[in-house]
């Protein structure tokens, strides 16, 4: 009977190689690293300079394999929309940048599927409050007066008809 093993780790978006953490990881598995990595490559490639979450199944009989790609975190989109190095070490009195509210839906639905938001305008929050902590601003705003502003209705031409 033949048999799966899986390999998750994390990956710069685009910057696989074959050395570690991925090749002593798929080196005893006996697949074609080089392969490997080539996919990984290509998936990824939209998430540049993005930690990338990866799940590499092999059969280990005839040495196939799929790779599956996640979303990169919340925080890791944030920053490459805000093309900035990292968030605020100091959020509360230092800020790294301004997204506007069109940025922040879009950063919301491209997380969507992994939160408990069943809603975009309650994913939109969620990444909100990505926000404060990177100390990134909304509309020049404090991304919790944005939630708010959401509340009140300011934003709904933004969320279509949920």
């Amino acid at each position: 009977m033949s048999e799966k093993k899986t390999v998750e780790m994390l990956v710069s978006g685009g910057q696989a190689n074959a050395g570690p953490p991925l090749g002593p990881a798929l080196g005893p598995l006996g697949v074609n690293i080089m392969a490997i990595v080539n996919k990984i490559n290509e998936l990824t490639k939209d998430y540049a300079g993005m930690r990338v979450p990866v799940k590499i199944i092999v059969e280990t009989e005839d040495k196939s394999f799929e790779v599956n790609v996640g979303t990169p975190t919340a925080s890791a989109l944030i920053v490459a929309e805000l093309k900035v190095e990292k968030g605020s070490g100091t959020p509360n009195t230092v800020k790294v940048g301004n997204l506007s509210m069109e940025q922040m839906v879009r950063i919301a639905k491209i997380k969507q599927s992994q939160l408990l938001s069943p809603t975009l305008k309650k994913a939109t929050k969620e990444m909100l409050g990505t926000c404060v902590s990177l100390g990134v601003t909304v509309e020049g705003k404090d991304p919790r007066e944005v939630q708010k502003d959401i509340d009140a209705g300011t934003y709904e031409s933004l969320f279509g008809s949920e």
